[in-house]
Order: structure tokens, then C-alpha cells, then sequence
């Protein structure tokens, strides 16, 4: 999965999976981190996309997502506990209007 380019609806490339946030306890995929900008992985800005606004499609051999570059760019800040900062990733999931994976 890390390196698979993520696409908006319209088509565009908004970024590419650097690497997948995985719950212990449940063992599901909680994020997906993306990375976008910078130059050879160097620079890099990565913000974590709660699992479930992703879907892959097979004909682009990458993920298709409804936000917007900017949509993930204006995400919640991490905390300096994130990931183990439930109230980040309850402002994170309401931006992003998805429910809590735990729940």
C-alpha cells in the first residue's frame, strides 16, 4: 500500500499512501497517512485520513477519496500524544464526518 497515489473524485492526484496507522487491539486499519509535496520522500507533509474515506479502485490502481487536498491539509494538527489522543482523533473524525473506526 505505501507509494499508492490517492485521487479526489474529479480524478486529480491529491497525494500517495506513506504508510497506515493499524489499531492493535482490533487489528483494523484505523488511518492512512498521506504524504503530499516535498521532493523524494524529503519535506514531505503527511496527515493522517481516517480508513474509511478511502476506497481503491482496481481500473487506477490507487485509492479515490471525496475530499479535497485542501479538506485533508485543514485536518486537526496532531497532538504530540498522537496517535493515543482520543480527543484528536474525535476532532479529526468529525472533520472529516466520518464515524470513530472503534466504534
Amino acid at each position: 500500500m505505501t507509494g499508492t497515489d490517492v485521487y479526489a473524485n474529479d480524478g486529480a492526484k491529491i497525494g500517495h499512501i506513506d504508510h497506515m496507522m493499524i489499531d492493535k487491539q482490533s487489528g483494523k486499519v484505523a488511518y492512512a497517512v498521506m504524504g503530499f509535496g516535498g521532493f523524494l520522500g524529503m519535506g514531505e507533509d503527511h496527515h493522517p485520513v481516517p480508513w474509511g474515506k478511502l476506497r481503491y479502485d482496481t481500473v487506477k490502481q490507487g485509492f479515490i477519496t471525496d475530499l479535497t487536498e485542501e479538506e485533508v491539509k485543514g485536518a486537526p494538527p496532531r497532538s504530540a500524544e498522537w496517535p493515543a489522543d482520543p480527543d484528536w482523533e474525535r476532532r479529526t473524525h468529525a472533520h472529516y464526518g466520518v464515524p470513530l473506526y472503534w466504534a
